[in-house]
């Protein structure tokens, strides 16, 4: 029988464990949540009415916390932690079976643990909350100095695309000229090629700005993807690399601009190419899901450091030597297949490599 002095007892403890809850919510850092967690884990231990017999543990998606488990066997109340409205977690507080049954919990007790677990959950939405939006805010951020910067690419283009068309010209009328001298031809020739990369480069600026025109159409995207690795063909021989490519399906129908999806498998795959050692081996995977169609470039090369994140499809960052990447290549990618409602996104092969996705929705 619980007198009225340990009723009271016990209802003083668990009116101190919701204040201090309370207070550790309040005062909680959103970047050390699990140690204000750690905290309201130990103030429900001492809330309950036989402290040295209590093991608390709360687990979520994210965490895991527990206090120190000297039994087996427990008998536990249980309450869950709601992050809008969905179920994402619990708290469980118990006692060892062998000493306790269901009945030696107060009815106060379950709804002390209700309370703490509705201040947890309103907790972990407000770190969510903050979260989305200091995303929202780089995202914001981050899409103004891609427009400034389009802007300024656009105009750059332009400007250049004429110089370097009269550059080519009279190199190659220069070249006549000069069959006769070997070195003077040679010259001419470094001339032209670094002519031509520039002029690669004005394209890709072109494209990053959405200069280019885009002309969308229902096509099977297997022959295009074909045809695309036939035209690498010969850089793949230079470095004796091995190219295959599969499809869940013979045809895989996508409404897309035929010219931007061939940009995007040349720039992915010579990527890949780049990076992948001799007699390497890459893999163009085509998978036609029921709402979208997924492209998959493996190679077995260097691999990328996953802390890069998305800085890596941002124009003019590159990993490679100066000199021998512009940085636009993958900015390019991205901007294209953002442009078709769609993600890119990488990750590390197995046993070592990077494979890049690329998901197109069907529309």
């Amino acid at each position: 029988m619980v007198t009225a002095e340990e009723k009271l007892r016990e209802r003083i403890k668990e009116l101190t464990c919701l204040y201090d809850v309370t207070s550790i919510i309040v005062n909680c850092d959103y970047n050390e949540i699990e140690v204000g967690l750690q905290a309201i884990v130990a103030c429900l231990k001492n809330a309950w009415q036989y402290i040295n017999d209590t093991y608390v543990v709360l687990k979520t998606d994210e965490y895991h916390i527990e206090t120190k488990k000297e039994h087996k066997d427990y008998v536990f109340l249980t309450s869950a932690i709601t992050l809008f409205n969905k179920e994402i977690g619990t708290i469980k507080v118990g006692y060892p079976s062998k000493k306790y049954s269901i009945l030696d919990f107060l009815e106060e007790e379950q709804q002390l643990l209700n309370n703490v677990c509705l201040e947890v959950g309103n907790l972990l939405e407000r770190k969510e909350i903050k979260e989305n939006e200091i995303l929202i805010k780089r995202q914001v951020e981050q899409s103004d100095r891609l427009r400034i910067l389009g802007e300024i690419t656009a105009g750059i283009a332009h400007e250049l695309n004429t110089p370097l068309a009269n550059i080519l010209g009279f190199a190659e009328l220069l070249k006549d000229r000069t069959k006769e001298d070997a070195q003077a031809t040679k010259d001419v020739d470094k001339i032209i090629n670094s002519a031509i990369y520039s002029r690669e480069v004005v394209k890709k600026l072109m494209f990053f700005a959405c200069e280019m025109p885009q002309q969308k159409s229902l096509v099977n995207i297997i022959p295009i993807c074909k045809e695309a690795i036939e035209l690498l063909k010969p850089i793949l021989k230079t470095k004796s690399i091995t190219l295959n490519i599969t499809s869940s399906n013979p045809e895989i129908a996508l409404k897309i601009d035929r010219i931007q999806l061939t940009q995007v498998l040349f720039n992915l795959v010579i990527n890949a190419i780049y990076f992948s050692e001799e007699n390497g081996f890459i893999v163009l995977d085509i998978k036609d899901k029921s709402a979208a169609v997924e492209m998959h470039i493996k190679d077995q090369g260097t691999g990328i450091d996953t802390n890069l994140g998305d800085k890596i499809f941002e124009p003019f960052f590159t990993t490679k030597p100066v000199g021998e990447g512009s940085g636009l290549g993958l900015s390019v990618v991205h901007g294209i297949v953002k442009s078709h409602k769609g993600n890119i996104s990488f990750s590390a092969n197995t046993p070592k490599g990077t494979i890049f996705t690329v998901t197109i929705p069907k529309l």
